[in-house]
């Protein structure tokens, strides 16, 4: 056996050195190195039917030379491989100008989400999100809107069960976050919803932001100074609000929030109908019901919210007239962000 051992080994270097390329080498990988078939494997194998006084030696012998065969097989691979890259070096025209390769951007909508949520924790906001999929409980009647509440007819709800939903706003968060926490709070919940809308200026789903803070002594004044300061940083300049008296069954009193057609700067204009303003959000103070139900005392906290949709934010940002643009995938338009 020792004899075959010193024969392979010799055969092996001689087989090396006509190796030219890969595929030759491979083939003399599995002849000699194989773990099933290779000539080393199967000698290592013989070794069950040596003198016991003479294995150690053997077996000791054997691992040498499996060692040396594959040292020099590695030896072979890095030379081959080295041949290889100076042929290809030597066929590369430096002279040739770069070829682009493309790569993703963030979408306009992600990019405005970010940037809404940035200035709120600037402001002192934590953020929270929850399910899409969410129960009546929450989306409704723990937001003081119980069955039968004319209010959910402005929702168009889409059902998975009786009482499992589509959310149809992220306030659902509030009255999350109220229970398992005590106040002061301040916190922003940004996510996907769902309605049963769908036309230039909606889609049946969107994105919004709700934001809400609980204290003590808070007024509507905190409200106005908050939307306010994120108006300023989200459009870049000094546009004039207006709060006009709306209702919101959670909010009391509730208020939608206009600012100065940032189109116009307030003169009036077609996407402004001439009013000189533009809606933006749904504002106003959290209802004591609201409070009570998630066991506030409402003598002594208060507290305002607000939500907005963020692809409304984007078409005023952007000066984008369809909705639908977002979600068109269209190459042309979404590069433009």
């Amino acid at each position: 056996m020792e004899q075959e051992l010193n024969r392979l080994r010799l055969e092996a270097e001689q087989a090396l050195t006509q190796v030219t390329d890969r595929e030759q080498l491979e083939n003399f990988r599995v002849t000699y190195l194989g773990r099933k078939g290779g000539a080393i494997t199967l000698l290592l194998r013989q070794l069950g039917a040596v003198a016991p006084e003479d294995r150690p030696r053997l077996g000791q012998l054997a691992n040498e030379v499996k060692l040396q065969i594959e040292a020099k097989f590695h030896d072979k691979k890095q030379e081959l491989h080295s041949e290889r890259v100076e042929d290809l070096t030597g066929t590369i025209d430096h002279s040739l100008p770069g070829r682009y390769l493309p790569f993703g951007k963030l979408h306009p909508v992600t990019q405005v989400m970010d940037e809404i949520c940035s200035i709120f924790e600037g402001l002192g906001f934590a953020v929270a999100e929850g399910p899409d999929v969410e129960t009546d409980h929450y989306n409704f009647e723990a937001l003081n809107i119980p069955k039968h509440h004319p209010a959910r007819d402005m929702h168009d709800t889409f059902y998975v069960a009786d009482s499992i939903l589509l959310r149809t706003h992220t306030s659902p968060m509030q009255a999350r976050i109220m229970e398992q926490q005590d106040p002061p709070l301040r916190y922003i919940a940004p996510g996907k919803v769902y309605r049963r809308d769908s036309d230039i200026t909606h889609t049946p789903m969107f994105h919004q932001v709700e934001g809400f803070l609980v204290d003590q002594n808070v007024s509507f004044a905190d409200l106005k100074g908050v939307l306010t300061s994120f108006t300023h940083k989200m459009f870049e300049q000094e546009l004039a609000l207006r709060f006009r008296p709306s209702f919101f069954p959670f909010t009391e009193p509730s208020a939608e929030v206009d600012i100065a057609c940032v189109m116009c700067g307030g003169a009036g204009c077609r996407v402004c109908k001439r009013t000189g303003w533009l809606e933006i959000l749904g504002s106003g103070l959290i209802d004591p019901e609201v409070l009570q139900m998630v066991g506030y005392d409402p003598d002594i906290y208060s507290g305002f919210a607000f939500g907005l949709g963020v692809e409304r934010i984007a078409m005023l940002k952007y000066g984008i007239d369809d909705i639908r643009l977002y979600y068109e995938n269209d190459l042309r338009f979404l590069q433009q962000f």
